[in-house]
């Protein structure tokens, strides 16, 4: 999916369908409008041969050329550049709803999206907190799910995520923590760890300093990391915030549970902001995403970095052929 076309996931969707660097990975086809991918190697300074089609079902297999299924849904020339649009957001959910269609047919065997933005998303009539919240119903998954942000030294998951850090704090319990632990340690043997070394980070400065700062290290985490531990998941911790990134980084760990959003977001974006890929863990379906946004800034400009894009790509196949085995 094209993305935002608003923003830059045109112009890095043409770079990485240009450059090839993933067709060794996966057959690839586009979802959305031509329009759009002529928008984006215009950005890009590209040129990609490609065959427009009506139906998913009219692509063949080998494909002479790139496959795009022209759902016609968005003339970007109607659009403002560089800002957020309800329009585009419209797009961007419709879009990612028949591509969520064909995945539950079994016609899709991952899905990599280009950067959207959750306003014009929720704007678009969309009223979804964030994209994953949307792809977990429109599969209707009912257990437990969550983000996977992936760099080059580790991934971290998340025991809360898109809420209030006041919020947060009401929502660390041992079942989500237990839950996110689980999905960690599931995600990560598909990524090819046969016994994952998995870092769960305190919630409170230095692990609550034994209870002056706050028990939640010792009346919540801490039980629940030994609990599983006695069940064979590697996992260790609680480990003070301000150290566990250095251990992962240093390769102590494969992955890092942490209590809220930007304890990890922080660490994953200083050290691979163009590399980082979010993942949506959990669901029947492969979703992935390149970690940061849609760059209003730098749109039309032809200088966005493609990278994380391409291992959002490249991360999607991974997954996806290890569900196949």
């Amino acid at each position: 999916m094209l993305g935002d076309p608003t923003g830059i996931g045109p112009e890095i969707a043409a770079k990485v369908l240009a450059s090839n660097v993933a067709g060794d990975a996966a057959r690839l086809v586009v979802i959305g409008d031509a329009r759009v991918l002529d928008l984006g190697m215009r950005d890009a300074g590209v040129r990609i041969p490609y065959t427009a089609y009506a139906r998913l079902e009219d692509v063949p297999w080998p494909s002479p050329a790139l496959p795009v299924v022209d759902l016609g849904n968005c003339d970007p020339a109607r659009l403002p550049r560089g800002e957020v649009s309800p329009e585009a957001g419209r797009v961007c959910g419709e879009t990612l709803e028949r591509m969520v269609g064909f995945a539950c047919e079994g016609r899709l065997d991952a899905v990599t999206f280009a950067p959207l933005n959750k306003a014009a998303l929720h704007r678009g009539g969309y009223p979804f907190p964030d994209e994953h919240q949307m792809f977990a119903r429109l599969t209707g998954h009912t257990g437990f799910y969550g983000e996977m942000n992936v760099i080059p030294e580790f991934a971290t998951f998340r025991v809360t995520s898109h809420v209030s850090l006041r919020q947060a704090i009401d929502l660390i319990t041992p079942e989500r923590i237990e839950a996110a632990l689980r999905l960690a340690d599931t995600t990560l043997r598909a990524l090819g760890h046969d016994r994952p070394r998995i870092g769960v980070a305190a919630l409170n400065p230095h692990c609550g300093e034994n209870g002056l700062f706050g028990d939640e290290e010792i009346r919540i985490i801490r039980p629940t990391v030994e609990r599983l531990r006695a069940e064979g998941i590697g996992a260790t911790g609680p480990y003070s915030s301000d150290t566990i990134f250095l251990k992962a980084r240093r390769g102590e760990f494969d992955g890092v549970v942490m209590m809220y959003h930007d304890q990890g977001q922080i660490a994953t974006k200083l050290l691979g902001f163009n590399k980082g890929v979010t993942v949506t863990a959990g669901l029947e379906t492969v979703f992935t995403t390149p970690a940061h946004g849609t760059a209003f800034d730098i749109v039309g400009q032809g200088k966005a970095d493609p990278g994380g894009l391409e291992y959002a790509l490249r991360l999607a196949a991974r997954l996806a052929a290890a569900r196949a085995l």
